[in-house]
């Protein structure tokens, strides 16, 4: 079974949970407009137009000129894949909600918004692969232990432990399931890498998380 056949209705993103990033803005957060560091989860939703599977193309965005648009990123996360129905529970029960993990791709055009991330940027049609398979919980003994890679065209781009970020996977389901009830088949995915990993057309991208498996997926518009 691939894994996008058990998104439901949503797939939720969390962005700015890695600690490093957080470090390094600072000082962007505590001016004007933001004025103080987010105090709870920045999410994002990856809407079904976007949801693509392992091994599919990605399509390059377009302007609202219908031109080819200059740039794009990509980030990769674990994807947290509900199990059943999951409403205000406590960060310590959250992983009994937890029916398997998968991986994650985000495309999106290059990010300047850092509270809001926009939809034009990410909510390109085909820009959120999630595969290759799910696998089960119970082969995950922690998943905040887990490192997710990127390679671009074969060279390694990205790095990024979870262990290092500001929540971990128990208490983003738990935050997330107290702002909205998520349902079976729902993923979050928990966190990316601050410094998105540049890509052009054709490029060959391979997000892998070790235990969970490789999602490849290739640029179009070459």
């Amino acid at each position: 079974m691939t894994a996008n056949t058990l998104v439901n209705s949503k797939l939720v993103c969390v962005a700015l949970n890695d600690k490093a990033q957080l470090a390094a803005l600072d000082a962007t957060f505590n001016d004007a407009p933001y004025k103080k560091p987010p105090t709870q989860p920045v999410l994002y939703y990856k809407p079904r137009n976007t949801w693509s599977v392992d091994g599919a193309e990605v399509e390059w965005a377009k302007d609202f000129g219908s031109n080819d648009v200059a740039a794009m990123a990509v980030g990769a996360s674990l994807g947290v894949v509900i199990g059943k129905e999951t409403c205000r529970v406590s960060a310590e029960d959250a992983l009994n909600y937890v029916n398997g993990y998968t991986i994650v791709s985000d495309f999106s055009l290059p990010e300047e918004s850092y509270y809001r991330p926009d939809i034009k940027g990410k909510c390109l049609d085909t820009s959120a692969p999630v595969g290759p398979e799910i696998v089960a919980a119970d082969k995950i003994a922690n998943p905040d232990a887990l490192t997710v890679s990127i390679s671009v065209n074969g060279e390694q781009k990205s790095v990024f432990e979870l262990a290092n970020m500001e929540r971990s996977v128990a208490e983003l389901i738990s935050i997330i399931s107290r702002i909205m009830t998520l349902q079976p088949g729902e993923i979050i995915a928990v966190g990316f890498a601050g410094d998105r990993v540049a890509v052009a057309k054709g490029d060959k991208v391979v997000a892998s998380i070790e235990g969970v498996g490789t999602l490849n997926n290739t640029l179009g518009g070459a």
